[in-house]
């Protein structure tokens, strides 16, 4: 089985930057399916276009655009692409740089599907540095995989702990349900009581129902402002937003700029 080495992907190879034991790049897959193979380096790939498929001994996970999919060092998969056009953007590290910053190597266990939106939202800040690439990058940079290792150490830990089954038939309905996700649908969905709901939510989800809800609707947002064929409206009303008013109030919460003047910061810095 081949072992890809640090940088090497299958497809083209759009753009690569290298900080100090971290590699990001940007891909775009050409071929129908790889071969099977694994990675010298732990990697996560942030699907920007297109719709791909992860594929190891034990699952076939879909990856449609905004997918984040994590695969450690050693584990064997292939990938395939289900779409005409797809792209990608990979954060490698390398397994020195985890030692330095005294960070476990076994922080992500295998291959696995990142669905909690503060993960995302860190990608999403990451991927616009990789674009900018000034004479701050770096430090933001820095900062910015710190933040990620940190996160997925306390939805790690979080993980660990035991919890009612019930609270995984939540996590699905909050990602993949897209009717108007009230406390008492919830409750009839999953035949519990909504005090425990709300109790469990920010025990196992790391922040109250409602905050989860709202930034799980901002994740879905992003791969679609990579799309300019996308109105703000349509983006709005597809990630369950009540109007572009709402959609643009949530979003500079936490991007502090607006929609629109984010897509334009992509779009002019967007490496060929």
């Amino acid at each position: 089985m081949k072992i890809l080495t640090k940088g090497e992907y299958y497809g083209k190879q759009n753009s690569e930057t290298t900080y100090s034991g971290v590699l990001l790049s940007q891909y775009s897959y050409v071929g129908p399916q790889t071969d099977w193979h694994y990675h010298e380096n732990p990697y996560f790939m942030y699907v920007l276009q297109g719709n791909m498929m992860d594929c190891n001994k034990k699952v076939k996970t879909l990856c449609p655009s905004g997918s984040l999919m994590f695969n450690n060092w050693q584990e064997p998969h292939y990938g395939s692409k289900h779409s005409t056009h797809a792209g990608g953007f990979h954060l490698e590290f390398e397994k020195s740089w985890l030692e330095q910053n005294e960070i476990s190597l076994n922080l992500l266990e295998g291959s696995q599907l990142i669905q909690h939106p503060q993960v995302h939202f860190l990608f999403a800040k990451l991927y616009r540095e990789f674009l900018l690439e000034d004479e701050f990058s770096k430090v933001s940079v820095e900062v910015l995989l710190v933040q990620i290792c940190e996160t997925l150490s306390q939805l790690r830990s979080t993980q660990t702990q035991k919890y009612p089954k019930w609270v995984d038939e939540l996590k699905e309905l909050l990602h993949y349900d897209s009717s108007d996700l009230s406390l008492a649908y919830l409750s009839e969905q999953l035949k519990v009581h909504p005090v425990h709901i709300s109790r469990a939510a920010s025990k196992y989800l790391s922040m109250g129902l409602g905050e989860y809800i709202r930034q799980n609707k901002l994740k879905n947002t992003l791969p679609l402002l990579l799309d300019p064929s996308n109105s703000l409206t349509e983006i709005a009303y597809q990630a369950g937003f009540s109007d572009q008013s709402h959609f643009n109030r949530v979003f500079r919460s936490h991007f502090n700029m607006n929609p629109s003047s984010y897509r334009k910061r992509m779009k002019k810095d967007e490496k060929c």
